[in-house]
């Protein structure tokens, strides 16, 4: 089965293609433009210098989140898109659990994405088992302390979010280094997580791709905000 996977969570784009265990191809692009601009013409590259179209793709895979929410929306649309005339399978992926499948290795990983005000998307997984220890939640990065110093397995973190935690928690033992150029998500992760899905039964159809951003955006915070306070002098 060919799988066309998809990374558009954060400010860098990605697409891999892989033919059951063979990685066919994959870019990384983190040139600082929009997904919206980039997309698809990576897309477009990738099928053709693989020689193949869309009617080849028997599985989709695309970050659901968490992650920007504007880059999670392009990614998501765009497979949609290109998944519903032929009713192909689509696996919304976890954007941690995909950075976690783009690092191999034995320890821990844990997965952060930057979420602003102070706090990261986070999750953690076993290298070795896939097995996922903490779930994804967006939490103050000092809330992950009792974790970090409790790992007994070799830990490091990965994403955009990884600074905060290295600047916390650098100096506590089992914390490994990472380069700052490996600590991005890949479109191999998503496409390998989306095919571990996809096995689980857990892929859907074009039409109930949706995503999981994990929390409200900050349009819709606001306007809770104003609602509150709204209730509160009326009351």
């Amino acid at each position: 089965m060919i799988v066309l996977g998809v990374d558009t969570a954060g400010k860098t784009a990605g697409v891999a293609l892989m033919r059951d265990d063979r990685l066919l191809y994959e870019v990384y692009l983190d040139g600082g433009l929009t997904h919206s601009e980039t997309l698809l013409p990576m897309i477009d590259t990738a099928l053709r210098t693989c020689g193949l179209t869309c009617a080849d793709i028997g599985l989709y895979g695309v970050n659901a989140g968490p992650g920007s929410f504007t880059g999670l929306r392009i990614g998501l649309a765009a497979v949609k898109g290109l998944a519903f005339p032929g009713s192909v399978p689509c696996a919304p992926v976890s954007t941690l659990e995909a950075l976690a499948a783009s690092h191999v290795g034995t320890g821990t990983v844990l997965c952060a994405l930057d979420a602003r005000r102070g706090q990261v998307y986070a999750a953690a997984f076993d290298l070795a088992t896939h097995a996922r220890l903490l779930e994804d939640e967006a939490r103050a990065a000092a809330s992950l302390e009792d974790f970090v110093k409790s790992c007994k397995k070799p830990l490091f973190f990965v994403g955009d979010g990884a600074y905060l935690c290295y600047n916390m928690y650098s100096e506590v033992e089992g914390v490994l280094p990472m380069p700052p150029a490996l600590r991005g998500g890949h479109a191999v992760g998503v496409a390998l997580a989306a095919r571990r899905m996809a096995d689980a039964g857990l892929a859907v159809s074009p039409e109930a791709l949706l995503p999981d951003y994990h929390r409200l955006s900050q349009a819709e915070r606001e306007r809770a905000e104003r609602l509150a306070a709204q209730t509160e002098k009326s009351e």
